[in-house]
């Protein structure tokens, strides 16, 4: 199994962004599978921003950004997006995407045995 991000860079104050996560290598059938968005900036813990499932694509959003993210899947198990509004300076991080076979929950974060390389956002002022 392969993710890769796309659509990070600069933005600047204020402004949205789309970040997507395209998954290769997982099997066809059905398979129930979790993928989340993180973040981490530098000298920071890695935050874990939200989760989506595959079985019926419930979004699950941490509280901290629940005003200003969404999270959606676009093809079954293949792509998932992140979408920020109102981007601030401290929105500023490598965002990466997991995944694992299952379903969303507060363990995923270490459990998860597929992730990206991460993408680099940076909201400038």
């Amino acid at each position: 199994v392969q993710l890769v991000e796309s659509g990070g860079g600069l933005v600047h104050v204020g402004e949205s962004l789309r970040l997507s996560c395209a998954a290769s290598g997982f099997p066809a059938g059905g398979y129930l599978v979790a993928t989340a968005w993180f973040r981490q900036a530098p000298g920071k813990e890695r935050e874990n921003l939200a989760c989506i499932s595959s079985r019926d694509n419930r979004p699950y959003i941490m509280e901290a950004v629940k005003t200003r993210v969404t999270i959606s899947r676009i093809d079954a198990n293949s792509t998932v997006i992140l979408q920020m509004k109102n981007l601030k300076p401290a929105d500023s991080a490598i965002y990466t995407c997991a995944a694992d076979f299952g379903d969303c929950d507060a363990k995923l974060p270490t459990r998860a045995p597929y992730w990206g390389q991460g993408t680099q956002v940076t909201v400038s002022s």
